[in-house]
């Protein structure tokens, strides 16, 4: 058999295989990179879109300045260019996702990244990394969660499990996406892999993978996919993951991902998998369709119950009632609303401090009015 006939067949199997991976026969995705910027030079994002094109699964171009490469290459030059130039690629549909170094994304978008949970080598997303859903630090984490399951069905997982860091806010942040979960916006909750359980996540569920989403603030995120992706290498090169994921939020559609500076080539590479795997599932349409159902689940509603509290100025004084010894721990209110509760307590003649217990803040009360305390929290809206 000739080399050109052995040419023609291994590009029939590699169409073959595409259309098995894509849908359509004969057309491969294809994945931008904008490969100029990186701390460790071009050549490693060279390396990377290679890596990624030897899988044949998928087509890169590369964005940017002119190079000495057989990989299609879209010249662009300064920042502004080049973001204009992906944003047309990616509006034009001549590409359907794109991997770069920096993007300015909306107020209301946010990144999910993906991680690799160093205990049993399994896939996590971090939601969010980059980016700010909203302003009001609560109101955020509810959209990354809702961010973080978009990423999550696109990327493949039919039913993710969601876990709530236990960062400030986790606790209202539960209570809300109970409410939305009531409303019939079905969340699929997972368990701390540790004795107590529950949707509230610890270290070790990091490092376990004990969820497919870990919810948490972007500032803690993108500590996170900072710490997972670099902490075998003193932190100077990003050697595992997938980066720092794509920009999710209502009404968007494009399918940018991001990656660090810092970020190395096999995290790149991992990247452009992640942002073809996105486009395959369709991301834009996924999150139509989970913001709809959100929506009609009151998500507004909400949205707006996490908005700041007006604080009043002319606020009973309350009295501590009689000191009694507190033994009785309740978990579960923010630390930002811990001296309310207590006040609250204190305003129906139960006697209680506020404290710290492992899994976070508590409120201490005499083990004999737990139950009335509980009752009192959760009528009060601390609970």
């Amino acid at each position: 058999m000739s080399n050109d006939v052995n040419k023609l067949v291994q590009e029939v199997f590699l169409d073959l295989a595409s259309a098995l991976e894509t849908g359509q026969l004969g057309e491969k995705i294809k994945v931008g990179l904008t490969h100029d910027g990186s701390e460790h030079g071009t050549s490693v994002m060279l390396e990377a879109a290679q890596i990624a094109k030897n899988k044949g699964l998928f087509d890169v171009v590369l964005i940017g300045s002119k190079l000495d490469t057989d990989i299609e290459l879209v010249e662009a030059n300064g920042e502004k260019e080049i973001q204009s130039k992906l944003e047309e690629l990616l509006d034009s549909n001549y590409i359907q996702g794109c991997v770069t170094l920096h993007y300015s994304f909306p107020i209301g978008v946010a990144t999910v990244g993906k991680v690799v949970t160093p205990a049993l080598g399994k896939p996590m997303y971090i939601a969010t990394t980059t980016g700010t859903a909203s302003s009001v630090r609560n109101e955020a984490m509810v959209l990354n969660a809702i961010s973080g399951i978009i990423a999550a069905k696109a990327d493949g997982i039919e039913n993710p499990t969601i876990g709530i860091l236990n960062v400030d806010g986790a606790s209202s942040v539960k209570r809300a996406l109970d409410q939305l979960n009531e409303n019939g916006y079905n969340i699929n909750f997972a368990s701390s892999k540790r004795a107590d359980g529950g949707a509230v996540m610890r270290g070790n569920d990091l490092l376990m993978g004990s969820v497919d989403v870990m919810v948490c603030d972007a500032l803690t995120g993108n500590i996170l996919m900072k710490m997972f992706s670099s902490f075998n290498t003193g932190g100077s090169y990003e050697a595992l993951g997938y980066g720092y994921g794509p920009g999710i939020g209502e009404g968007y559609e494009r399918n940018i991902c991001i990656v660090s500076r810092a970020s190395g080539s096999a995290v790149i590479a991992g990247a452009l998998e992640y942002a073809a795997s996105l486009a395959k599932g369709n991301l834009a349409n996924v999150t139509k369709t989970e913001y709809d159902k959100a929506n009609k689940a009151k998500l507004k509603d909400v949205r707006e119950s996490l908005q700041p509290k007006v604080i009043s100025t002319d606020a009973e004084e309350v009295n501590a009632p009689a000191k009694e010894t507190v033994t009785g721990e309740i978990s579960g209110v923010d630390v930002l609303d811990l001296d309310d509760a207590v006040l609250a307590l204190w305003k129906a003649d139960i006697y209680a401090e506020s404290g710290a217990g492992c899994t976070g803040p508590v409120v201490m009360v005499n083990e004999a009015k737990l139950e009335k305390a509980i009752a009192v929290l959760k009528e009060a809206g601390y609970q």
